[in-house]
């Protein structure tokens, strides 16, 4: 084994140790805080772990879950190969909901055959979330502006515009037959939701799954067996001799922003049509923050964005039911992500910048 390669598996090793303490460090504060509050620590892992995977429907509700914040991390993980940041998720998700339920209750897609009424969908916003991503990188190579604050400012934009669409009747809000009818779009039709892999509603895990299994599979490749991923690690690494050795930047900035937009786009609309069936103000529930944490986590390893989606959808789902259960307030489960990140941004730093995507 040559010394660089010794090197690489050295990296991956120590990247993978630090993630792992992070983790660690942030379920020992999330126990610390419990006993905090008074709650037994047995009462709340108990009435966790009946959240996560007491059940079957249980285990395909968190699975589900993390089907989205795994494409939200693999597209940040694409962007990040380039040393772009992406923190748009949320905003993403949003319009390919947007989009998705457009599609699903006006577009006609409800009468497709062979399986189009579902993919159709899928697919706008596909195009919606790149269309979004991509204006990050177009203002990126045109004025130079910030891809963290710009795709940040646009997930605000694009959360605001699911808000206005759901709270107007000319736009997705269904019609108001009283006064107590809710600000949401119509129930999407059943041939526009995503069939279930086990037939049964007791456990609704979806087609979504081997799909997203498949997008991981195609960013790996992409990223370690192409050219575009070799221009995007050349990007990374110095723009400058990139563009030297003949490498068109802007394209590359466009189309990784675009790749990532739509991948984020997608994880809207399996939110849609695989979970809620209509789209409601808080539709994206920061699923899209959390998928950046997922990529952080990750740190440049696909297998790692998919290990840190199952912990995340675990953890929401097990947060969920502790608060229901045994009153621990859900928004622990962001305070532990939080330390996770602290955790990493930390440790990076201090063990002389490990967290660098290679």
């Amino acid at each position: 084994m040559t010394g660089a390669r010794l090197s690489a598996v050295w990296h991956d090793q120590r990247a993978t140790a630090l993630s792992v303490a992070a983790v660690a460090v942030a379920l020992l504060a999330g126990a610390a805080l419990v006993a905090s509050i008074g709650v037994p620590l047995r009462d709340a892992v108990s009435a966790f772990a009946d959240g996560a995977w007491g059940s079957a429907y249980a285990i395909a509700a968190s699975i589900n879950r993390s089907i989205a914040f795994a494409l939200v991390g693999l597209g940040f993980v694409l962007a990040n190969r380039a040393n772009l940041t992406n923190v748009g998720g949320e905003g993403q998700i949003a319009i390919g909901g947007v989009a998705a339920t457009a599609v699903c209750l006006f577009g006609g897609a409800a009468q497709l055959p062979f399986g189009l009424s579902f993919v159709v969908p899928m697919l706008a916003a596909c195009l919606a979330g790149g269309l979004w991503g991509g204006l990050v990188g177009w203002l990126k190579v045109r004025v130079g502006t910030n891809e963290v604050i710009s795709s940040l400012m646009l997930s605000f934009i694009a959360v605001w515009m699911l808000y206005g669409s759901v709270q107007s009747q000319a736009l997705l809000r269904q019609p108001m037959t009283t006064s107590s009818t809710l600000p949401e779009s119509l129930e999407i039709p059943d041939p526009t939701k995503l069939p279930l892999l086990s037939g049964n509603a007791g456990m609704p895990l979806h087609i979504g799954l081997p799909l997203a299994l498949l997008l991981a599979l195609a960013v790996a490749v992409v990223l370690h067996r192409t050219v575009f991923g070799l221009r995007l690690r050349a990007v990374g690494l110095n723009p400058l001799a990139a563009r030297r050795a003949g490498i068109a930047i802007a394209p590359a900035m466009v189309g990784v922003f675009f790749a990532a937009g739509a991948l984020g786009g997608l994880a809207g609309a399996m939110m849609l049509q695989g979970e809620q069936y209509s789209l409601k103000a808080g539709f994206s529930s920061g699923y899209g923050f959390d998928g950046l944490v997922v990529g952080l986590l990750a740190r440049g390893s696909v297998t790692g964005v998919l290990a840190g989606a199952l912990l995340f959808g675990f953890m929401r789902s097990g947060g969920i039911n502790m608060e229901m259960v045994a009153a621990v307030p859900s928004a622990l489960v962001l305070v532990m992500q939080g330390i996770i990140i602290v955790a990493l941004a930390g440790a990076g730093r201090w063990m002389g910048g490990l967290g660098a995507v290679r």
